[in-house]
């Protein structure tokens, strides 16, 4: 019995890019504050993360309603 394998391809749009990009940005933006010393910016810093995801959601999502 021979079994296939397909491959599947993730297409990404450029919004979608973009929003991803802007998150890790804010992430490695955080840890550098963390580790710098600025603690609390870095916090601050860090919970833009899921503030952008979460728009990114918001903004993406095709919510059309018959």
């Amino acid at each position: 019995m021979r079994l296939k394998l397909t491959t599947t391809s993730i297409g990404f749009s450029k919004p979608k890019i973009l929003f991803l990009i802007a998150g890790f940005l804010s992430l490695a933006l955080s840890v550098g504050l963390w580790f710098s010393g600025s603690k609390d910016q870095g916090i601050f810093v860090g919970l833009w993360v899921p503030a952008i995801h979460s728009l990114g959601t918001l903004v993406l999502t095709d919510d059309r309603r018959d």
